[in-house]
């Protein structure tokens, strides 16, 4: 058939032809893969992704096998591979789906996959499914975000890997968990926010429940996922033994609840949707207000705050009155501060009022727009943005928002074209062959 170190990978191939009592199955199960609950390089040996300054970044040495597909497995991943880590991503013949999606493009693809190498291996086959429990004997790390159960009934699940690799950091990320009630149920972020309360405290007072305008859920997830890896990792350096590490997206974004729950727990009563407001009026003013080219946000976090706040407004009379220097006072003419604000804010311009902020140590923000956001100037000095060119032309990329005292930011690079590194980690990892390669491609197991 094809000699991966001869006999052994032979011997891997009819384990899997042994295990497999219906090949129709797995394919039902690949097929579905695309439809599973989600959340969602370079070559390390040729030009440098990473500026040589100082200490290496702390996760160089670590290897990735990356499933992830979409937001919350990718972003995990990505944060690995500004780490340090020789992240490979896996993926089928179809690839990603975010390589191509509708007016977001390619740009999520590009911001998540920057850094990483890419191998096509197609699942569906006994050959690629031999080929990645070979390739995880080398492995530190494998992600995946299908559905609970999809990789063990392909024969790829924890224990399967932990035979031929105990070292194995394997995390999974699905919408619920591998276990409970909702084990088998699919998600997406939006399903998420609704089930995890974020819509019902979401939206103007009266009005209909609002997700957030961004996927919160995918990427909160995606930031936890990285955080138990690593953690992982960090036990296996004292023990020696990976271990299988699993993450609910309705899990992740339960800490985010915790003023509302808080004031469920006071009150004996279901927050009402307030707007920009606090949720529980535990900050007054907490609100957006109308200036005269767009919206500001404005955050009195304690009793100081609200008379500096006062004074940046230059209204003497709001700072001498006694009732308005403790919350509870704000609380009970929350209408009237609001009004007060507004109308200081509407006649000047979002920079005159943070200006006027700051210099009072005040919280203040301008409301901005993407293309704003873009073009910061913070975010471009420190590095976490920088420009690329692209097929669609020139587009701002993010880093990792960690950084690492001693070590340059890594260096974004390209994705990697789909199957771009086939060849190559085959070749690197296996020590397989042109005419092995050949065989692999005619059996359709790399695509």
């Amino acid at each position: 058939m094809f000699g991966i170190a001869g006999s052994v990978m032979m011997r891997i191939s009819l384990e899997f032809h042994d295990r497999s009592s219906s090949s129709s199955q797995e394919m039902q199960e690949m097929d579905a893969i695309e439809m599973v609950n989600t959340a969602g390089g370079e070559n390390m040996e040729g030009d440098s992704m990473e500026i040589d300054q100082g200490k290496p970044l702390p996760l160089t040495g670590v290897r990735v096998l990356d499933l992830g597909h979409v937001f919350q497995g990718p972003y995990a991943t990505f944060l690995m591979a500004m780490a340090g880590a020789d992240v490979i991503k896996v993926e089928p013949p179809t690839g990603d789906v975010t390589r191509k999606r509708a007016r977001d493009g390619d740009y999520p693809f590009r911001a998540l996959n920057g850094g990483k190498r890419g191998i096509v291996l197609n699942l569906k086959t006994t050959q690629g499914k031999a080929l990645l429990l070979e390739m995880s004997k080398s492995a530190d790390v494998l992600v995946e975000n299908f559905a609970p159960g999809v990789m063990a009934r392909l024969g790829l699940g924890p224990d399967d890997l932990h035979k031929v690799n105990p070292r194995l950091v394997y995390a999974s990320a699905s919408g619920f968990g591998a276990t409970g009630p909702y084990a088998n149920k699919r998600a997406l972020d939006l399903t998420i926010q609704a089930m995890s309360g974020f819509m019902s405290t979401t939206g103007e007072a009266g009005g209909r429940p609002l997700k957030a305008g961004a996927p919160v859920a995918d990427f909160m997830s995606g930031a936890h996922l990285y955080g138990a890896i690593v953690t992982a990792l960090y036990e296996r350096e004292k023990t020696g033994v990976g271990r299988a590490i699993e993450l609910s997206m309705l899990e992740s974004v339960f800490a985010p609840m915790l003023p509302s729950i808080g004031h469920v727990y006071s009150s004996n009563s279901v927050p009402e949707r307030t707007g920009n407001r606090h949720v529980a009026d535990s900050y007054v003013p907490f609100d957006t207000f109308e200036t005269s080219d767009g919206w500001v946000a404005i955050v009195c976090a304690n009793d100081e705050h609200w008379v500096k706040l006062t004074q940046a407004m230059n209204r003497p009379d709001l700072t001498a009155d006694e009732t308005l220097r403790t919350l509870p006072g704000r609380v009970a003419r929350i209408e009237e501060i609001t009004a007060a604000v507004t109308a200081w804010t509407k006649n000047l311009t979002r920079e005159q009022i943070c200006y006027l902020c700051d210099k009072n140590q005040v919280a203040a923000a301008p409301l901005r727009d993407v293309m704003e956001l873009l073009n910061d100037v913070h975010l471009r000095e420190r590095g976490f943005l920088t420009e690329r060119t692209t097929e669609a032309g020139v587009v701002a990329l993010p880093n990792s928002p960690m950084r690492y005292e001693g070590s340059a930011l890594r260096e974004l690079t390209d994705p990697p074209e789909l199957g771009e590194h086939t060849d190559e980690i085959l070749q690197e990892l296996l020590d397989l062959k042109a005419a092995e390669l050949a065989d692999l491609r005619a059996a359709g197991a790399l695509g």
